[in-house]
């Protein structure tokens, strides 16, 4: 028999048809004088859709009726008793629920087809009922993702509208000054002056508008590849907030640090910085003068540094706050001394954290200031210690363990091993023998000085005995102490505590 049950003969029974069902259809008979069926003969598969058997549905009250989603069973039934009243009708389709037997909501489609005698008179019913469970979650996936698909092409087109009128706007004037200066020689010098600041300052935004857009543009398609370095926070909030110094003095601002020295970030040095910048840039921008601004970091969990910005400025009304992370609600606001912003700022800012796997929130009230807070990965405090000998091992566990309880120590016995284990993280300090299996400590050194990035990490060479050549070597490259055996703890701890601070 072919496999295509719709063609189903007076003769055929269900017997016959078993070997031909699917494992998600099964297939029913009936008899009917055109009124609802008291029995109905399932094939075995029932089971295996609803895990109720051929006699457990016919023992139910309502029979299969009672399978039926309740919010179905209405439209179902007048359908089957619409079908059952036409006596010349064919086939009918519907698609419905039905609850098994452990009480999860099961999609199927039903298609009822009748077989007639010579006389053309219905004897009986076959039905094939489909299982489209896994069609529907399908189709509820489309349609969801379709629309999503319509918001960002939505706000695309906003975005572009919004984008092409920032970028048009400003050389309107650029343009009109410029024709002034051009075309009027007797203009006197504050004249000039004032007409070509006007102009070095509209440039300069477009330009960093420009630049924000692009590196916006280069993450969403993946062409900036985040390249995390460990970080020393401290250092790398210094360095943000000296490149911002003449913002502050130029409106009295205080700006105030409080970083710990002991805390590292696991991130893309260029791409962090921009972020600490500009909402320290902003914070600037918002505060009246003779205000202070407030940097902070502080560790928010095991795998997170929190960071804050904190101003006291004019606040954010609540009409733009839920504005502020959005591209294509994008806008500008000019700060207390009519500085002028790009208004993607905070939305490069937002999508440079999410990059990192990290969070940014904000708290603000009009008139009393705004504080931004984001989070990014943390490096840990993490010791690699690459020595082969138990003997050696112990002795320098004990220094660790007495002076540095806070480090979780990595311990490998070969430099191919240590090599990995940096590859996925980078330690606070690496501590060597020179004598090491399958490579001695330089030729580790020089692999990891080869695949830095930024941040280097310290590293401590352990020896027994060393030419004056070979320890010239390791001081090209870059090696941060050698200790002779046998060990000193004072001065083995010494060396230990430069390193890390």
């Amino acid at each position: 028999m072919s496999k295509d049950t719709n063609n189903i003969s007076v003769n055929t029974n269900l017997n016959s048809i078993e070997p031909y069902c699917r494992d998600n259809e099964l297939i029913c008979f009936w008899k009917s004088n055109y009124k609802e069926p008291e029995v109905m003969e399932f094939s075995e598969n029932i089971y295996k859709i609803t895990g109720y058997t051929n006699n457990d549905i016919n023992n139910i009250p309502g029979g299969f009726y009672s399978l039926i989603h309740s919010e179905d069973l209405t439209r179902v039934k007048k359908h089957h008793n619409d079908f059952y009243k036409k006596p010349d009708g064919d086939i009918f389709t519907s698609s419905y629920r039905i609850i098994d037997k452990d009480q999860n909501i099961v999609w199927i489609k039903e298609e009822i087809r009748t077989t007639k005698n010579e006389n053309k008179e219905i004897e009986f019913y076959h039905g094939i009922i489909l299982n489209i469970g896994e069609f529907k979650r399908v189709e509820s996936f489309m349609l969801k993702q379709n629309d999503l698909l319509l918001q960002l092409n939505n706000s695309k087109d906003k975005f572009i509208s919004i984008l092409s009128h920032d970028l048009r706007a400003p050389f309107t004037s650029i343009l009109g000054f410029t024709e002034i200066l051009m075309n009027e020689p007797n203009l006197d010098e504050n004249e000039k002056n004032e007409y070509l600041n006007y102009i070095h300052e509209s440039s300069q935004n477009q330009l960093q508008l420009i630049n924000y857009l692009l590196d916006w543009s280069r993450l969403q398609t993946g062409r900036i590849k985040i390249e995390p370095v460990r970080l020393h926070a401290q250092t790398l909030v210094c360095n943000c907030v000296s490149s911002l110094t003449g913002n502050a003095i130029r409106k009295n601002i205080d700006i105030r640090m409080n970083v710990m020295d002991n805390l590292f970030i696991q991130a893309d040095e260029r791409l962090i910085s921009q972020v600490i910048t500009n909402l320290i840039s902003n914070a600037i921008k918002f505060s009246p003068e003779f205000k202070s601004v407030q940097i902070s970091a502080e560790i928010f969990n095991d795998e997170k540094i929190e960071f804050i910005i904190k101003d006291e400025g004019i606040g954010i009304a609540d009409g733009f706050k839920e504005k502020l992370f959005k591209v294509e609600k994008m806008f500008s606001t000019e700060g207390t001394k009519g500085e002028k912003g790009t208004g993607l700022g905070l939305s490069l800012v937002k999508e440079i954290i999410e990059k990192h796997k990290g969070d940014i929130w904000f708290y603000t009230e009009i008139g009393q200031g705004s504080e931004f807070h984001f989070t990014v990965p943390s490096s840990q405090n993490v010791i690699l210690l690459v020595v082969d000998t138990q003997e050696d091992r112990d002795i320098i566990m004990k220094f660790i363990k007495g002076n540095f309880s806070d480090f979780k120590v990595i311990v490998t016995d070969n430099g191919f091993e240590a090599i990995t284990i940096i590859s996925t993280k980078i330690p606070s300090v690496i501590i060597t023998k020179h004598d090491i299996p399958y490579m001695d400590g330089i030729q580790l050194l020089k692999t990891v000085r080869k695949g830095e990035k930024g941040y280097k990490v310290p590293v401590i060479a352990i020896y027994d005995e060393l030419s004056e050549e070979t320890k010239k070597l390791y001081q090209e490259y870059g090696i941060s102490a050698l200790i002779q055996k046998p060990f000193d703890e004072t001065k083995f701890n010494q060396k230990l505590h430069l390193v890390l601070n």
